[in-house]
């Protein structure tokens, strides 16, 4: 009986502030879509880095006139390093396919490259990517080598632009958070205050606060479990109309963000935002309303 009353005063209380029960989900949905982005992003780094880690090389670009004995010492060399766990030989119509197949969108650039003026190069996979600067410095100086670069070391910017862009989401998912929670608090303070007469009436024949204070707290919870609900939508449509349709050719070159990892926010969305708006409207009530 109790349980229903609680129920009824629940659905009664969000539909008595209708306005503001529509705000608070709304501004709780923004706020839960920006951290459920901010989460996804922080993911989907860990995973770029480790998909490119495995697949990042060690690239030796030859001289242009260089000879055949020159290119097998550098060979015999790259064999005999510990540092090396494979390499492989790319000649000047190899480069020219690979430069073609990076650049296909830009058909003007591909015809204006022939394979002459692309060096060839040994492609290094290593051991620990990590050790690439001990191999840089040993082949750098080499008779007949032009230039050695690291992988890693060009796709650290896209790594720190990332987590830019990581810390950014957060930041503005915290600022968003703490705009709901005071949504939140207002929400129940006009609430109680709307049925004080009610609450006042139970307090006299006797009914303990967590009595008086349940639909309060039921009602934010609810709120928020639906402004989570709604967040977790907004992240599915994000994936499927923007990352993988509008923006596809942006991201091919990046691991996919799998359904799973949009799945596991859910239950993180919803639990946080309950367990938030819950503490918010204990506190609110707690310490700002007389009941």
């Amino acid at each position: 009986m109790r349980a229903k009353y609680v129920m009824s005063e629940v659905f009664l209380g969000l539909w008595r502030n209708i306005s503001m029960t529509i705000a608070m989900i709304i501004t709780m949905a923004v706020s839960l879509s920006m951290l459920g982005a901010g989460l996804m992003l922080y993911n989907q780094v860990d995973v770029i880095e480790e998909f490119y880690q495995t697949n990042l090389e060690v690239v030796v670009y030859l001289e242009r006139n260089i000879d055949q004995p020159t290119t097998d010492q550098i060979e015999a060399a790259l064999k005999a390093s510990d540092l090396v766990a494979n390499y492989q030989y790319e000649d000047k119509e190899k480069a020219l396919e690979r430069f073609q197949e990076t650049f296909k969108e830009s058909p003007d650039l591909v015809k204006a490259v022939e394979a002459d003026v692309l060096p060839s190069a040994f492609r290094v996979k290593m051991n620990d990517i990590a050790d690439a600067p001990k191999l840089i410095k040993e082949f750098e100086g080499m008779t007949g080598v032009y230039q050695v670069t690291n992988q890693r070391e060009i796709l650290q910017q896209v790594f720190d632009i990332l987590g830019g862009a990581q810390r950014l989401t957060l930041i503005v998912a915290l600022v968003q958070g703490v705009a709901a929670l005071m949504l939140v608090a207002n929400t129940i303070q006009v609430a109680a205050y709307s049925r004080r007469r009610e609450v006042a009436i139970m307090k006299l024949v006797g009914a303990p606060n967590w009595f008086v204070q349940a639909p309060f707290v039921l009602e934010a919870v609810f709120a928020a479990v639906i402004g989570s609900i709604f967040a977790f939508g907004t992240l599915i449509a994000a994936k499927f109309l923007v990352i993988d349709g509008q923006f596809a050719d942006l991201f091919k070159l990046m691991p996919p963000i799998t359904m799973q990892a949009i799945l596991v926010l859910l239950p993180i969305l919803v639990g946080v935002s309950a367990v938030i708006s819950a503490i918010t409207a204990w506190i609110t009530l707690r310490f700002n309303i007389k009941v």
